[in-house]
């Protein structure tokens, strides 16, 4: 049984001058323009005709060992999950990954709450910021290679540069950026310290704190495909960039682009899922976003 209350999509008409004031005029809308008012719907349209068009693409040019068609990489997918290779070689970069970027916003945050406590603390982070963010960490490498050796901590060192500068830099913007009238409702009730941060300024700067960790996750994630295809193989097995890069050496193409895809796919989900629900349950709840 329907629900008495509820109300079917519709959408409000301009009224006609002759209809009657009691008898509002509406238009339902249809199942297809309910369908495309769904995000969800409209980006799996975007995947589906991009899939389309390189399958297209890849049969035209008829090269697999240049380009292979979107359904043999997606074979190539299937075959790899299978034989546990593509798992393995996503987790032991999603490993690496969580312990960098949770180094990274750890000193992110320590350095930013100096920085909004003390003058010499902002100086600090506005200094340092200029200096080492505009470096690619990939830029690293050869140091990292010679302070960590092959292996995790390397990796970690690089990721702990991608993500820290990003996150500073956009989490102290948005604590500059809390109005006065908020500071002094927050000094009014006597917070002071940590409760002055946890209950004033990190709300009122959320949404410049989360896109601070959305890029921050960006470069990280990136930075670890291109280090792990330098120097992913630690303990005898590497990441997605050290698949991709033994796949290239085998001229395995469509293992290739399978990791690829890999790599796209995990980062939709992070950018789609994580950040998505957590702005859905922050920002857009507390009314600081559309």
């Amino acid at each position: 049984m329907s629900d008495p209350h509820s109300v079917a999509p519709a959408r409000i008409i301009m009224r006609d001058n002759h209809a009657p004031l009691n008898h509002p005029v509406e238009e339902k809308l249809g199942l297809l323009t309910t369908l495309w008012d769904d995000g969800f719907v409209r980006k799996a349209v975007i995947l589906i005709v991009l899939a389309v068009i390189w399958e297209a693409y890849g049969r035209i040019l008829n090269n697999p060992l240049l380009f292979p068609t979107f359904s043999e990489t997606m074979q190539a997918v299937v075959e790899r999950i299978e034989d546990g290779t593509l798992p393995a070689r996503a987790w032991a970069s999603i490993q690496v990954l969580l312990m960098g970027y949770g180094v990274g916003v750890v000193m992110a945050g320590s350095l930013t709450i100096l920085a909004i406590n003390t003058r010499i603390g902002s100086d600090f982070l506005e200094t340092m910021t200029g200096m080492f963010s505009p470096l690619p960490a990939i830029a690293l490498l050869p140091l990292a290679l010679i302070w960590f050796g092959l292996g995790n901590g390397s990796l970690v060192f690089i990721l702990v540069h991608s993500v820290l500068w990003p996150v500073a830099l956009n989490t102290h913007s948005g604590f500059r950026s809390v109005s006065q009238t908020l500071r002094m409702v927050g000094r009014n009730y006597g917070l002071k310290g940590f409760s002055y941060i946890f209950k004033i300024l990190i709300p009122a700067a959320f949404p410049s704190i989360l896109t601070g960790l959305k890029i921050g996750w960006a470069f990280a994630w990136r930075t670890l495909v291109a280090a792990e295809l330098v120097f992913g193989v630690s303990s005898g097995k590497g990441g997605l960039g050290w698949f991709i890069f033994e796949n290239r050496n085998l001229l395995e193409i469509p293992n290739v682009f399978a990791g690829l895809l890999t790599v796209i796919v995990i980062g939709l989900v992070v950018e789609n899922l994580i950040f998505r629900t957590i702005e859905r349950k922050t920002v857009m709840k507390w009314g600081l976003q559309s």
